[in-house]
């Protein structure tokens, strides 16, 4: 297969620092937080309003990419799955996907209402959450 080179567009910058004090969703606690844009990304984000919903993928730059199985949440009661069952951020390819909603956006900087990635988590993309309308 071919090399598959992805530049980051930005940085979170964020309260948590420690992994295993992380909160596992956004909604058991993450805190609010920033994603500082690199210059050559930051007009891509003009249009971005407070309230949006987003698809924030991040790159998981602590994972173990040798792990493919897991006890979800760490359980020890629970039987080992495969990595691509999970939300596990040990992975072969450690992208976080996190669907947040804008706070705000000023020059260069998104915040983030709750967003569980690390200080320091490199950021791949932002795309908007698309509503899906039934086609009859």
């Amino acid at each position: 297969m071919p090399d598959i080179v992805v530049v980051p567009i930005g940085v979170v910058r964020s309260p948590l620092t420690d992994p295993r004090q992380a909160p596992r969703q956004p909604d058991e606690g993450a805190p609010r937080a920033r994603i500082e844009l690199t210059p050559e990304a930051a007009p891509a984000a003009a249009d971005l309003r407070a309230g949006d919903r987003v698809i924030v993928l991040t790159w998981l730059d602590r994972a173990d990419r040798a792990t493919l199985r897991v006890r979800p949440r760490d359980d020890p009661e629970r039987a080992e799955t495969g990595v691509f069952s999970t939300r596990s951020q040990d992975r072969p390819n450690p992208i976080g996907l996190h669907e947040v909603t804008v706070a705000e956006v000023t020059a260069g900087v998104v915040t983030i209402v709750a967003l569980e990635a690390l200080d320091g988590t490199p950021v791949l993309d932002i795309k908007p959450v698309l509503t899906v309308v039934e086609q009859r």
